[in-house]
């Protein structure tokens, strides 16, 4: 822990080639990069990529247990609190980088850091960064629905390789991402050379977070152009997102907004009803939410059938209009089996409910 609270942990996936280990090469170079503990998982029996990043400041460990899956949390459990007594024996560590393998879906590994009490102490998820490759991402999104998915639940969208492609490809992909994950920030790198501003403080799982990370985790304004977009546009934008012949066809993302405070009992029945029936389509469900009877923004984050423990934050960011917003990224899950719903639960929640017949 720092100072009393949980060590952040980052988690760099994408898919095989996108330049994840000569991206984290280069970012283990800079200072803000110092005291990090680097956690690696490699696809097969022998780890490869393991011996390509540069042993600095911090420890490299490798997470060898096949492909990210149920099997490789009990390992990840098991370094995590490995680590966390060399921290308390006195190893600095200020950080903690998670490398997947490039076939792996995160989600098994957001999962383990959300839902284990023991790692929840110590380590919190500070965001999902995902490397796409420029020149082949177009390729490898029609081929293989975990880069679909990698890309569609980070937090950070980086676009490798940008000086080999074209300018028409860029711009291609650059659209096709933005309508699969509107609300990730997206950046061009070459060289696996990005500052470390832009990877770093990707989720408000801090009570303490700063309101401008509060803000850009849901990035509610992206998701309002894109809802417009989606309505409107019939163009490039829009042939990209709903081309049958694309993994990308079977994810919908979304952000529902609320004008007046939720009732708890409402939102959290439809919760436990969602994971239970449809959890496995719940990529990732993330929301700042305004409660009834609380002054304080509430921060909500669930990855299929795992929800994270809600987090109170200290207050409001600045001007914010405090109207609740939940971010939905789904899988073969039509957007309107969930809004329905939910306002269906919310409404119920507020109405006056009968008194049985004596």
């Amino acid at each position: 822990m720092i100072d009393g609270r949980p060590i952040p942990v980052t988690v760099l996936t994408g898919f095989l080639g996108a330049g994840k280990t000569t991206l984290l090469n280069r970012l283990l170079k800079h200072s803000d990069l110092a005291d990090t503990a680097v956690l690696i998982n490699e696809f097969g029996e022998i780890g490869l990529d393991h011996l390509l990043v540069e042993r600095l400041d911090g420890d490299t460990v490798l997470l060898n247990a096949g492909c990210v899956c149920c099997t490789v949390r009990g390992d990840l459990l098991r370094t995590l609190e490995g680590l966390a007594a060399r921290i308390e024996a006195g190893q600095p560590c200020r950080r903690v980088v998670i490398e997947t393998t490039g076939l792996a879906d995160p989600a098994p590994i957001l999962q383990t850091l959300m839902v284990d009490p023991v790692t929840a102490r110590r380590f919190r998820l500070d965001g999902v960064v995902t490397l796409v490759d420029t020149a082949n991402g177009a390729a490898t999104l029609d081929a293989q629905p975990e880069a679909v998915r990698q890309a569609a639940v980070a937090d950070r969208l980086v676009l490798t390789k940008a000086d080999i492609a074209s300018a028409e490809a860029t711009s291609a992909l650059l659209a096709r991402l933005g309508a699969l994950n509107p609300g990730a920030p997206l950046r061009l790198v070459t060289q696996g050379e990005v500052e470390p501003g832009f990877l770093l403080h990707a989720g408000p799982y801090n009570p303490a977070a700063r309101p401008t990370e509060v803000q850009s985790w849901i990035d509610a304004e992206a998701w309002a152009r894109h809802d417009h977009d989606h309505d409107h546009d019939h163009g490039h934008r829009h042939g990209h997102h709903h081309d049958p012949n694309r993994h990308d066809a079977r994810i919908q993302a979304f952000c529902l907004t609320f004008d007046a405070p939720l009732p708890l009992a409402g939102l959290a029945t439809w919760l436990e009803m969602m994971v239970a029936t449809r959890g496995e389509s719940l990529l990732r469900v993330k929301g700042l939410l305004n409660l009834q009877g609380e002054d304080r923004p509430v921060v909500l984050h669930a990855v299929q059938h795992v929800f994270h423990p809600t987090v109170q934050l200290t207050g409001w960011p600045d001007g914010d209009d405090r109207r609740s917003r939940i971010v939905f990224i789904l899988r073969d899950l039509p957007r309107a089996a969930v809004e329905d719903s939910l306002r269906a639960f919310l409404a119920a929640a507020e109405s006056p409910q009968p008194v049985a017949a004596a």
